[in-house]
């Protein structure tokens, strides 16, 4: 979060108030890019210190990402995958990393839920440390791309403890499709109990 305290601290140079009672919803059009964090019960989701980082922006974990700057259209459109890191990762072991959307196509209505953005297995804890994943990829990245009207969505990642010697794969159904996949069922499949640490960051279509 050190990009992001960065840029708070700017805009308090500049004689604008970036938190406390007077900051605007995170939709309120602005000159001065403000970034709130998450409010309980979406807050509580987030820990054991996983960081998710996108370019310009810092680690957004925990955090709603902001319209200034065109940065939800980036996010969307223009950056890939983020650096994760999790400093507490053990180096002698292997880790599952998930990232997904349970909102969709909303969070009123998630029939489709859980859709996969992002699905890497045996990633090294040494990897885990510094950010710079090497996992074997089992769903590529795809961006966050919330549709018109749908208001705020979650983008949750999990990551978990790979048990030695297991082999993670999709099954050929899983494969199909990236929407409406029963997450729970392949954590249960393979045995990966409950994420290490996880986070999320919250984003709506660009344009509303």
């Amino acid at each position: 979060m050190e990009l992001l305290g960065a840029v708070l601290l700017a805009a308090s140079l500049l004689g604008t108030t970036a938190w406390g009672a007077q900051a605007p919803w995170p939709d309120e059009p602005s000159h001065t890019c403000f970034f709130q964090t998450l409010s309980s019960p979406d807050s509580e989701f987030c820990r054991g210190d996983l960081e998710v980082v996108y370019p310009q922006l810092g680690d957004v974990g925990c955090s709603y990402i902001p319209q200034c700057h065109q940065y939800r259209w980036r996010i969307s459109r223009e950056w890939g995958s983020p650096r994760v890191r999790y400093p507490w990762a053990d180096k002698s072991k292997k880790y599952v990393l998930v990232l997904v959307d349970p909102d969709a196509p909303s969070r009123a209505n998630p029939k489709n839920r859980f859709w996969r953005h992002w699905l890497l297995a045996d990633i090294r804890g040494t990897d885990l440390r510094t950010g710079d994943l090497k996992g074997r990829v089992l769903t590529d990245y795809v961006r966050p791309t919330p549709p018109p009207r749908s208001g705020y969505h979650r983008y949750q990642l999990r990551l978990y403890e790979q048990p030695a010697g297991q082999h993670i794969a999709l099954g050929p159904e899983e494969m199909l499709s990236l929407g409406a996949w029963a997450m729970e069922s392949f954590v249960e499949r393979f045995r990966l109990g409950s994420p290490v640490a996880s986070t999320q960051f919250l984003t709506k279509h660009h344009e509303d």
